[in-house]
């Protein structure tokens, strides 16, 4: 029964592990893909980097918002399961 507990937590803290490289992937790319095109507007339109800027930021929270719930995720099965 022991060894079913152990192998019960090295799973929680391998999916947590993986919750989190996985869950990070794709905000990551959007982050990167955001800053960029904030970069080329403006570097077409400099007048206008406060909005493009503000704009960015906003996007920028709901991009990291999904690696916010991976990183949610990756807690509950270190602390609740692999208790």
């Amino acid at each position: 029964m022991d060894t079913v507990v152990n192998w019960v937590k090295v799973a929680a803290c391998i999916a947590a592990g993986l919750a989190m490289g996985l869950g990070s992937l794709g905000p990551s790319l959007g982050q990167g893909f955001i800053g960029g095109k904030a970069c080329e507007s403006i570097g077409k339109k400099p007048e206008s980097a406060s909005l493009i800027t503000r704009t960015m930021v906003v996007a920028l929270a709901f991009a990291e918002s999904s690696a916010i719930y991976a990183l949610l995720v990756a807690l509950v099965l270190l602390f609740v399961v692999a208790k």
